[in-house]
């Protein structure tokens, strides 16, 4: 039996992950205070651009913490095309959870229909993410923590909703995002708790990528999305009416 040491390097991959993910919950916040004060093709991608953000930062949260996830008798890389696969769904998955309370007509049901969506989205991209670890030996996991763990991912992803329709000042959405950052990051906890390793020694080189060479760099790559993309917010208007034309105007003009 392998010993998994969660923070390999100290408190600094929990809190950086912790801090990735209530960057991009309060970014998607924002951005689905924007979709919900406009329409049409403005809204959808308003919506896109909030569930990019929340699901990279999930994505991030969880495989920066893993940067820390290390098991004595063994190297670790990860499966590239699994991994990927797993950024995809979580940002799939709350896509899925913003449209339906962005353009559904009875919240109450679009909360929790979208909640329990997207927080087995986000349940489904921790277990790929762990699927795509490669160790010599086997992960096993306690089902009573993997439900668990389930549990507490679909509370986070129903929060994270009612935040979306309920919140739009800029310290609540920060409060909110503190919140609903803690609750996934929880999530992870939980869900880590219910794995344990049996390792068996070899000496034969493991396929995939170290976290090193793949999962850092991509991490980084998100960081900085999150990044561009807050600053891209904070430079556009906050409301999207529109203007009148230029003939309204001289028609104003002249009965004045």
């Amino acid at each position: 039996m392998g010993h998994p040491d969660h923070a390999a390097f100290g408190w600094l991959t929990p809190v950086l992950s912790y801090a990735m993910v209530c960057a991009g919950v309060a970014l998607g916040l924002r951005c689905t205070v924007r979709a919900l004060r406009a329409t049409g093709r403005s809204r959808r991608n308003w919506l896109v651009t909030a569930a990019s953000a929340i699901g990279s930062g999930i994505w991030t949260m969880h495989f920066v913490a893993m940067l820390g996830f290390a098991v004595g008798g063994s190297e670790i890389r990860y499966d590239v095309p699994l991994t990927l696969l797993s950024l995809l769904v979580a940002v799939t998955a709350v896509c899925g959870g913003l449209f339906a309370v962005g353009h559904g007509h009875h919240r109450l049901r679009a909360l929790l229909l979208g909640g329990l969506g997207m927080g087995a989205g986000i349940a489904s991209m921790h277990y790929l993410g762990m699927a795509a670890v490669r160790l010599h030996g086997a992960l096993r996991y306690d089902p009573v923590f993997v439900a668990l763990s389930a549990v507490v991912a679909v509370t986070a992803a129903t929060g994270a909703l009612w935040a979306v329709l309920n919140i739009g000042s800029p310290l609540a959405v920060t409060v909110a995002s503190l919140v609903i950052g803690g609750t996934v990051a929880g999530m992870h906890i939980t869900a880590m708790s219910a794995v344990s390793v049996h390792v068996v020694p070899s000496g034969e080189a493991l396929p995939g990528a170290t976290a090193m060479q793949f999962v850092f760099p991509l991490a980084v790559g998100l960081g900085s999305h999150l990044f561009l993309t807050s600053a891209y917010v904070a430079l556009s208007p906050m409301a999207e009416e529109p203007r009148p034309s230029a003939p309204d105007a001289r028609t104003a003009g002249n009965r004045a």
